[in-house]
């Protein structure tokens, strides 16, 4: 990852994510008086997250950081900053690699996500941090917030909102809100 853009405030916001009745793998995002449809995880809500379950983990996690995909403009407003992400640009999933739920430079040994995709998911990408700071080996890893896939597909673990909707959230972020997933 290169060059924060972007920055703000440190007052922190907390986010609420509230599974859809009826609906394990969608969730309303309300941000204040905003609320936004969103994707989450594939093995829906848990409160037992492990490495490769495609859960997103039922917590309260902060955002750590951001980044983008390198070529895109700047967003206009933005409360955290924003690293541009390059090709060489990856995140460790092997849990038993010293690198686990980490940033790290492709080509890369170990398990591993590529964060420039041919899709527009990771465009724009703000860190939670399950599992950032004290790391458990296989307890989950790269649990973010990001681009949904039209449709609002299930993601990986992760919590997706529409481009336009992650847009328009992105100024309510500082690093340190809180994202709680219930």
């Amino acid at each position: 990852m290169r060059r924060a853009v972007g920055g703000g405030s440190n007052r922190a916001r907390t986010l609420s994510v509230r599974t859809r009745p009826g609906d394990r793998l969608r969730a309303l995002v309300k941000a204040g008086p905003l609320v936004f449809p969103a994707a989450l995880g594939r093995g829906g809500v848990t409160s037992f997250k492990r490495e490769g379950d495609g859960a997103t983990p039922r917590a309260v996690m902060a955002v750590v950081g951001g980044f983008r995909r390198g070529a895109l403009r700047e967003p206009d407003r933005c409360g955290i900053a924003l690293f541009r992400t390059r090709a060489d640009d990856g995140w460790c999933d092997q849990p038993a690699h010293p690198a686990y739920n980490r940033p790290v430079r492709l080509p890369f040994a170990a398990s591993c996500e590529t964060l420039q995709r041919s899709d527009a998911l990771y465009d724009f990408v703000f860190v939670l941090d399950w599992n950032f700071r004290a790391r458990q080996r296989g307890a989950g890893s790269a649990i973010f917030l990001h681009v949904a896939r039209p449709g609002y597909l299930p993601t990986e673990g992760c919590i997706a909102l529409s481009r336009r909707d992650l847009k328009r959230l992105m100024p309510l972020l500082r690093r340190g809100s809180r994202i709680r997933v219930c």
